[in-house]
């Protein structure tokens, strides 16, 4: 998964430069990843609840990161 994140945001990067300097510390990717095995059990409620718990958790970064600030 390192590798295709960091070979995708190589390419992002290279197309849209302009995007690097809006992120913060540069990185496009953030350092974790889901992964699951095909089956009847992945739905797509199953991902919608992961995106909505992973907006969450970084919702609450920012919200660290404006008090520092």
């Amino acid at each position: 998964m390192k590798i295709v994140k960091s070979i995708s945001a190589r390419i992002i990067f290279q197309e849209f430069p302009e995007i690097k300097k809006k992120l913060w510390g540069g990185e496009f990717w953030g350092d974790g990843y889901y992964v699951r095995t095909v089956g009847n059990e992945v739905t797509e409620n199953v991902i919608k609840e992961y995106i909505s718990k992973q907006r969450k958790s970084q919702h609450k970064s920012l919200k660290q990161l404006r008090f520092l600030f």
